[in-house]
């Protein structure tokens, strides 16, 4: 999906994924301690990046829509915490390196001929025993209607996850039916992968 598109839906009223945290996101609150850098991966309007903020932690937040990235800035701004909200082509960015305590990738799909190098970056990105939060849509997604990409090459497997994920220890890696609420776009039953994994330090 395009720029524009993204523009687009996230030059509505409102926030389209709403502003709370993605509930897996938000089970692993133990680990964020006040300091951790995380970068989150296209971020939107930053309901993800603006929660990890809250939890003291250090956030870059990257979007390639600028309506996004300004919503997100808004969002931080309002809720008292600062973030680093940045509008950026992942394709084209200077991916840092050992930087992040914490990668967090939620509901994002590569198309296929980037996404193993793009996952690959996420993996160079985290510092030695950083680790990658990670939720997408299943290829069963096709089945349901609550959001995400219609089209199979863009969705993901468990099997997929493993093998670009392959240089970190996978700590938890399931696919799922879940309950969404997360704004007028991710809403009901939907079909998911989740993936916790660590870079050996």
């Amino acid at each position: 999906m395009s720029k524009a598109f993204w523009d687009s839906r996230y030059d509505e009223d409102g926030f389209a994924y709403g502003i709370s945290p993605n509930v897996f996101l938000s089970s692993f609150t133990a680990l964020f301690n006040t300091g951790k850098k995380v970068l989150v991966i296209g971020d939107g309007e930053g309901r993800n990046g603006v929660w990890l903020a809250e939890q003291g932690c250090d956030v870059v937040s990257v979007d390639a829509s600028s309506v996004g990235v300004e919503k997100a800035k808004n969002l931080a701004a309002e809720k008292g915490v600062d973030i680093d909200a940045i509008c950026v082509d992942l394709n084209a960015w200077d991916w840092p390196e050992s930087a992040f305590d914490f990668v967090v990738v939620i509901y994002v799909h590569f198309p296929p001929d980037v996404r193993a190098l793009l996952h690959h970056k996420i993996i160079v990105a985290l510092k030695p025993g950083g680790q990658l939060i990670m939720e997408s849509f299943t290829t069963e997604q096709l089945n349901y209607s609550s959001g995400g990409p219609p089209v199979l090459e863009m969705l993901y497997t468990a099997e997929m996850m493993a093998s670009d994920f392959k240089l970190l220890e996978i700590q938890q890696l399931e696919e799922t039916i879940t309950e969404l609420d997360e704004g007028k776009y991710h809403r009901g039953e939907a079909a998911v992968v989740r993936l916790l994994a660590k870079k050996p330090a």
